[in-house]
Formats: C-alpha cells, structure tokens, sequence
C-alpha cells in the first residue's frame, strides 16, 4: 500500500500537469489583427506536436507499468486518470486532423501573400470551395468560431496584398 500511494501521488502530478497543458490549449488565441492564414496552419501544427508528445510520453513502458500497478491495486485516481487520457487523446486528434484539411489550403496560401489583386482573385473560387470542402468534411473544423478565425485570416491576407501592391504601384 505504501507504493500504491507513492504510485499516486506521482499519477496526481501528472494529472494536474496535464490538466495545464489542456486549459491552456483551450484558452483564447492573442494574435496580431491582420495575421494571414499560415498562422492557423502553424498554430495547428504546434499544437499537433505537443499533444502528439504528451500521448507519447503518456503510452511509455513507465507510465503504462505504474497505471497497471494502479489498476491490480484497484486505486481511484484511475478514473481521473482515463479521463485525463481521453482528452488528449481528443486533442490530438482534432490538430492531427485541422492539420490535415487546413494543408489543402496551403497551395493558396503564397498567391494570397505575392500575386497582384488580378492574380489573387484568380485563385478565390478554388480557395472558397477548398474552406467549404473542410466546412462540409471535417469533423472538428467544423465550428462557427473556426471558420469565422480562418475566413478572417484570408481576408487580412486579400487586403495586406492590396495594400503592399497598391504601395509599390
């Protein structure tokens, strides 16, 4: 029993470690307001990879021995504990897969930034039907607030061309 406890408080830290990681990636972005739309793509790619490390780390040979000692010693923080790996798992996925569809756009993305107006516009309707694809298809994408964010990113990125061609011009 003296090791179940110690086993316990250690699965405790890393609850609550966890639990840090997963409020923080929930809070709200602070970007710059006329942020372009690699942005989402990059924010989407760091957060694939720290989740990404944070499964590793969780399905290691040393915290999957602790959870079965934890499991034959029937201890309560389990619960807590699947919850915990449910989420991440989640997580996860989600970034695994806004990566995923948000690479679709990527090929709009340096148009957007470098062609003149005329040339930018060419590439609208491909790029809106691409946005309404990941709309139509993904399972996390999916929200009001993210198509709201991507949309807005864009159109920064329409009018900062405009702007830069319309200042060499």
């Amino acid at each position: 029993t003296e090791v179940t406890e110690k086993l316990e408080e250690v699965v405790m830290i890393w609850i609550k470690q966890i639990r840090q990681v997963l409020v923080e990636s929930e809070q709200i972005r602070r970007e710059a307001d006329d942020v372009g739309p690699s942005a989402e793509l990059e924010y989407w790619k760091a957060r694939m990879s720290s989740f990404n490390s944070l499964l590793d780390e969780i399905k290691s040979s040393r915290v999957r021995k602790i959870i079965s000692i934890l499991q034959a010693a029937r201890s309560k923080t389990l619960k807590q504990w699947k919850e915990l790996d449910g989420n991440v798992t989640f997580a996860a996925n989600e970034a695994k897969d806004n990566v995923r569809y948000l690479y679709t756009l990527d090929k709009f993305f340096g148009p957007l930034a470098e062609a003149s107006p005329i040339t930018m516009m060419e590439h609208v309707p491909s790029l809106m039907n691409t946005v309404s694809m990941i709309y139509c298809i993904s399972p996390y994408y999916n929200t009001s607030e993210r198509m709201t964010s991507l949309l807005l990113k864009i159109t920064n990125q329409m009018i900062n061309t405009c702007k830069k061609y319309l200042c060499e011009g």
